[in-house]
């Protein structure tokens, strides 16, 4: 599997180098937001992205919105920034998770390899016909999903996250048991990483009242 890592500072990238080759996966290293972009939407792109926010010639959040403009591939944001507020725009902008710093290479590992499952596994349900929900169509065969006769291009966790709650339209899923199904590693997110998601999908949809807030629960899909 080929990583991608975003990271100016030298000795965070080297140690999360040796670590993550270590565990078997292939390392790529830039150090700026362009250089990020450019391999990320290249001819040979990444499995996964590692995206630093903090990069000396733009944002890490640009970098993020400009990658997830055209590419799906999953991208984990790990940050020195740990406010909330950074987390949930990390994720609305399209990033798969966060990872604040300082954290394990241990904890990274587990989070690529949840992320890249979101990506190749097939969801429950029938995994051969698209399901129709009014104008939405998911088709998990595929990971595609449309609104009408429009593509909406979701990431991988938000194309989970909707596909769970569309196994049972119109049923309330809690917020914990959202976390355990489409996460993996709930151990490491928290109630708002699956309201971030939640907000991404409904503006990306353009429907957001299909995704109906149960205050202090959790969501149901309801689709008139």
């Amino acid at each position: 599997m080929r990583i991608l890592l975003v990271e100016d500072d030298p000795a965070v990238a080297s140690g999360l180098s040796d670590g993550l080759r270590l565990a078997g996966f292939e390392v790529h290293h830039v150090t700026t937001g362009n250089e990020g972009s450019q391999y990320a939407l290249g001819a040979n792109p990444p499995d996964v992205v590692l995206l630093d926010l903090g990069l000396p010639d733009r944002d890490g959040y640009d970098v993020c919105r400009e990658i997830r403009a055209t590419s799906s591939v999953p991208i984990i944001v790990v940050s020195a920034r740990d406010d909330e507020i950074d987390r949930v725009v990390g994720l609305e902008l399209g990033a798969d998770d966060y990872l604040s710093k300082p954290f394990g290479v241990r904890e990274l590992v587990a989070r690529i390899r949840a992320v890249t499952r979101r990506t190749t596994s097939d969801a429950p349900g029938d995994k051969h016909e698209a399901q129709h929900i009014g104008q939405l169509m998911i088709d998990r065969r595929a990971q595609r999903v449309f609104v009408g006769d429009e593509e909406i291009h979701l990431t991988a966790t938000e194309f989970e996250l909707l596909s769970t709650l569309a196994e049972d339209p119109g049923a309330v899923l809690r917020r914990t048991e959202l976390l355990e199904r489409v996460w993996d590693t709930a151990l490491y997110v928290t109630p708002k990483t699956v309201d971030a998601h939640i907000a991404a999908i409904r503006k990306k949809i353009g429907h957001p009242e299909w995704i109906e807030s149960k205050r202090g629960v959790g969501f149901r899909l309801d689709i008139a």
